[in-house]
């Protein structure tokens, strides 16, 4: 069936009925992506003649199904919409019953890499500025690795450097498939997994949450799309995020001002799915709406008007924090958690305030004094007024696309800045407008 559908054999012989002789030639299976819903044992049979072919095999079930699919060398999708998004055919092996009635619909079919495939607007434009970005290239020379980071010190740069340039290596094979972006990335986690050892200095909090958020973010998805990184160097993986870059974030920052404390939220978030260890998940998402520091959700986004605690600092740290802030929702509703409706979309009305003001619009401004007692404000700050930073698609495309809501200065913000481009340092994830870009 699947070379009956690529090779359009239903199409020639009507063709060759009408006294017509070779119409087209379809498309090769060689290179294209089989996804097989429910890995079972028809759908091990059905891999098999996949791989025969040439064809990538990417899995998606319940998670014995998703075990045996790891077992046999197969990559297994980050999610389920990623899933409908990566693959070019789906084979589905489920019993109809009540329960899987309906359980693939047409939204899924539409998602499946069509738009960089199609080179559909925005998503080709912002998958043009990830492919020449030279952090995107499978030949990156490593800066690394080193033993410790110290966030004044080079080695700082060499972390973040590297991590930037295994996230998007990861990136870019699981867009591409060329497997040279895989193998570079592994290469970059392996030597830092087999070398660092602590982050050291007053500000280690942030070279290890910033820096860090990259490295988890590139194995979370070289992990499960990528059969050639062994479960041993996983392994080593996971256990120097336990040992180097958890303990410097553990405790928050709560003596600081609050993007310290965000960017310790979204990382040890994406740890804790990584590890898959629920106490550190746990730990991120209750700081996220009950924790001491500036960084605290209502803590940081202070008043129904949307004024956050650096919007009197400078608006660069302002849009650093809030950005944190959304990079900790969208992975906690990855894993059926919302985050950003906490508060009554609090979140959103930090954005609709920043995007506002930095769109050149007046807005309310209240004094006050931080939880620290340091930081004190009368005014907002003009410093860095209008310097957009790539953090809008994510936010917009949730609140707007996916949930409806109207979010018009966040997606102003959005527009002018469209394609989003790499972040300053490791700032942000980058690349949102590929990255996060849905259909109204």
């Amino acid at each position: 069936l699947v070379i009956a559908a690529m090779r359009r054999i239903p199409q020639q012989m009507n063709a060759l009925r009408a006294g017509k002789w070779q119409t087209g030639v379809g498309s090769s299976l060689r290179g294209k992506t089989v996804g097989i819903y429910s890995y079972g044992r028809i759908g091990s049979a059905v891999a098999g003649y996949a791989k025969a072919f040439g064809m990538k095999v990417l899995a998606w079930g319940r998670d014995p199904s998703l075990e045996r699919a790891r077992a046999d060398g197969c990559a297994v999708a980050r999610s389920r919409e990623a899933f409908f998004e990566e693959c070019d055919v789906i084979s589905l092996h489920l019993r109809l019953v009540d329960a899987t009635r309906g359980i693939v619909k047409a939204a899924d079919l539409a998602r499946m890499k069509k738009m960089v495939a199609q080179s559909a607007e925005p998503w080709r434009s912002g998958f043009e500025l990830l492919r020449r970005h030279p952090q995107s290239q499978p030949n990156w020379r490593l800066a690394g690795p080193v033993a410790e980071v110290d966030r004044y010190k080079p080695s700082c740069h060499q972390f973040d450097f590297d991590g930037n340039a295994a996230y998007q290596n990861a990136l870019m094979w699981c867009l591409t498939g060329d497997e040279a972006h895989a193998k570079k990335a592994v290469q970059i986690m392996n030597a830092w997994s087999d070398t660092l050892s602590q982050f050291a200095g007053r500000d280690k909090i942030l070279g290890a949450s910033l820096g860090g958020f990259k490295y988890v973010n590139a194995a979370e998805l070289i992990r499960h799309t990528y059969p050639g990184w062994p479960p041993a160097e996983v392994r080593r993986f996971e256990q120097m995020l336990r040992r180097a870059v958890y303990p410097a974030i553990q405790d928050f920052a709560a003596f600081a001002n609050g993007n310290w404390d965000t960017g310790c939220i979204k990382t040890m978030l994406a740890i804790g799915v990584f590890c898959d260890d629920r106490i550190i998940f746990d730990r991120g998402l209750d700081y996220y709406r009950n924790g001491s520091g500036n960084g605290r959700l209502t803590h940081y986004v202070l008043n129904e008007a949307g004024q956050c605690q650096e919007s009197g600092r400078d608006q660069q740290h302002a849009q650093l924090g809030l950005s944190h802030l959304a990079e900790a929702c969208e992975i906690a509703w990855n894993q059926g958690v919302d985050l950003y409706s906490f508060a009554d979309n609090r979140l959103l009305r930090g954005f609709e305030y920043t995007a506002q003001f930095n769109l050149g619009h007046t807005v309310p401004f209240t004094p006050f004094t931080d939880t620290t007692g340091k930081y004190k404000a009368k005014v907002i700050s003009p410093e860095r007024r209008g310097e957009l930073r790539p953090i809008y698609e994510m936010v917009w495309n949730h609140y707007g696309n996916r949930r409806g809501l109207p979010a018009p200065f966040t997606k102003q913000a959005a527009e002018k800045i469209r394609p989003e481009a790499a972040a300053q340092g490791a700032d942000h994830p980058g690349f949102g407008t590929l990255l996060f870009s849905r259909s109204p």
